[in-house]
């Protein structure tokens, strides 16, 4: 009995120890984001101003309709700009909380999945700020031609729109990963993915037209990557698992020789 009480004391202290660590890793992201948001918060107005220059290139204006938007705009652009910055960091936080429960290999996996992650949304980020941005601005300012409309911009609704494009193709590119993941953890099979890809193509160009304007171009242009990242989803899916299972038979074949 002596014994199961201090195994009892020794789970208690360990959970008490997870707990700590826990709080001390939120608390070090929290700090870090209220510091890069009072520092994003100064560059507000650039960054509001850099986001307005997009448009004003197609003949964009703006307005506010209220007295405190503009002031609403720059905490919620600082917000976003803070959350992006100390992402990083926040990944990383969360890396050395459940690294301890990891097997090695798990850890690297672990490590490669949220640097590629992070290089995924940051390129469908720019693919959206370089390539499909200025169609779609393009296209939709040109719907006023020729009529007696004209457009008044809120600066509110302009940069919600902006910032939706960036987040749709940022987690549009994570589409390798999210596969990568989910046969890792053997949910979803290669040959799953192969059997689909009609199936998939067809999904493909509905979103496509769902998210961009009515012009086939556009379309295009985003079904185009999203048909290219699902079949290098595949291929990296198909030569994770080849490797897989190579390192799997070595062991079995090195336990039995023991």
């Amino acid at each position: 009995m002596k014994k199961l009480k201090k195994g009892s004391e020794g789970k208690t202290m360990a959970l008490s120890g997870h707990l700590r660590e826990l709080r001390n890793r939120l608390l070090v992201c929290v700090i870090c984001l209220t510091a890069v948001f009072t520092v994003s918060l100064y560059f507000a107005g650039d960054i509001v101003e850099l986001l307005t220059d997009i448009g004003k290139a197609y003949g964009y204006s703006y307005v506010y309709i209220s007295p405190q938007e503009l002031l609403l705009e720059h905490f919620s652009v600082a917000l976003v700009a803070s959350l992006c910055v100390s992402l990083p960091l926040i990944l990383y936080q969360l890396w050395a909380f459940i690294r301890p429960g990891l097997k090695k290999r798990e850890n690297v996996f672990a490590v490669l999945a949220m640097c590629f992650g992070l290089v995924c949304f940051a390129g469908g980020v720019y693919f959206a700020y370089r390539l499909m941005l200025p169609f779609m601005l393009e296209f939709l300012i040109g719907i006023t031609e020729g009529t007696y409309i004209s457009a008044a911009i809120s600066v509110h609704n302009y940069i919600s729109f902006l910032l939706t494009i960036f987040v749709i193709f940022g987690v549009v590119f994570e589409l390798p990963v999210v596969s990568v993941l989910l046969t890792q953890l053997g949910l979803i099979k290669v040959e799953w993915m192969k059997k689909a890809r009609k199936a998939i193509i067809v999904v493909i160009f509905f979103v496509a037209a769902v998210i961009t304007p009515p012009d086939i171009v556009s379309q295009i242009m985003v079904a185009v990557p999203m048909l290219l990242l699902y079949e290098f989803s595949i291929i990296l899916c198909w030569l994770l698992m080849k490797i897989r299972r190579r390192r799997d038979e070595k062991e079995e074949k090195a336990e039995a020789k023991a």
